[in-house]
């Protein structure tokens, strides 16, 4: 089944561009920005979110309007425009393998001189014209008006605590280690990750196909244990996998002294020479390649990465245990109890 949402997912998104051309006259209005949109929302991607949203959608339709997987690309397209923003924020040079946006028109720029503004201002207004893609792909859809307006309701909500999530993490980096609990990091994970990642797609689906309230709640629910445990995975990979395996700097998460779980149980179980390294590498400007490493020794010495691997277990068997109770049809229940383990062995 995720092999086939996926494909028909794919398949929208390629004809995303010409269906906006078409509409807009982007490539007409500005053939850099049509030609540089196009590239990013194209890129090699998991496309979580639009297969969340199918499925939420799919597993209580009565009668499934064909348009469905157009209106999934609205979720997709709302990460878009997330990534290339958080890419400015966190400086980070590489997104899917590929130059950030921003770096993306920096190339573009060095044919100029004297200019008054850099790729950063133009990723930025990308940004926001994919954001309006987003709303606009999303009101494509053609099903119950009422459904409609509260399943976009849930959709701007998504964006709302994107943004605050985005917003309290980087205020966190701020704070010393020992000044931040596991419930603060929760609660970055719920806001920025779990909620516009698994939460909403699956429970603004769901709405848009009439399902109760009990149950919109109970695939938000849901959707937080798997985001939680999906967050943590990322870390996880973020600290010890490769650039060419994670798509970005192996440095970035250090560099932008973000409190992770890893990094928050590694403070807090380590004896005190560690507590004081990690401190002093959280606290540095620039960190390279050797703070990593000494990071990943001092996480392995605490029983960090043991620690959160549990946690991932936890909560992926939370998520399984919920769905359980849930009376969306059978074939998509049996499709939410199997895929925590799908996502989360890579």
């Amino acid at each position: 089944m995720l092999a086939v949402i996926k494909n028909r997912v794919e398949a929208e998104l390629k004809k995303l561009p010409q269906n906006i051309d078409k509409t807009y006259h982007l490539n007409r209005i500005s053939p850099l920005l049509f030609s540089s949109i196009k590239d990013f929302i194209l890129r090699k991607g998991k496309r979580i979110r639009p297969i969340m949203f199918t499925v939420g959608y799919l597993g209580f339709a009565k009668k499934p309007t064909a348009g469905i997987y157009q209106a999934a690309l609205s979720i997709e397209l709302l990460h878009d425009f997330m990534l290339i923003h958080d890419d400015i924020i966190d400086k980070s040079s590489i997104r899917r393998g590929k130059p950030s946006m921003h770096k993306v028109f920096d190339t573009h720029l060095k044919n100029y001189k004297n200019i008054k503004f850099n790729g950063q201002d133009l990723a930025i207004l990308a940004g926001d014209v994919i954001y309006a893609l987003a709303m606009e792909t999303f009101l494509a859809i053609k099903e119950n008006m009422a459904r409609k307006q509260l399943a976009l309701k849930k959709f701007i909500q998504a964006a709302l605590h994107t943004g605050a999530g985005e917003f309290i993490e980087l205020l966190t980096g701020l704070k010393r280690i020992e000044q931040v609990s596991k419930n603060d990091i929760y609660k970055i994970y719920d806001y920025k990750t779990a909620g516009y990642t698994f939460s909403t797609p699956l429970a603004s689906g769901a709405i848009l196909a009439g399902a109760n309230l009990k149950e919109t709640n109970r695939l938000f629910k849901y959707g937080i244990y798997l985001g939680r445990a999906f967050q943590i995975k990322d870390d996880i990979l973020g600290m010890f996998a490769s650039q060419a395996k994670i798509g970005k700097s192996t440095l970035s998460d250090l560099q932008e002294a973000k409190k992770t779980l890893l990094v928050w149980h590694a403070y807090n179980f380590s004896k005190n020479k560690d507590k004081t390294t990690i401190k002093q590498i959280l606290g540095k400007n620039t960190v390279v390649v050797s703070d990593l490493l000494t990071m990943r020794q001092i996480i392995l010495r605490a029983g960090s990465l043991e620690y959160a691997e549990k946690e991932i277990f936890s909560l992926a068997k939370k998520a399984k245990k919920l769905i359980q109770a849930s009376s969306i049809s059978m074939e998509y229940k049996n499709f939410l109890r199997d895929y925590p383990d799908q996502i989360l062995k890579t």
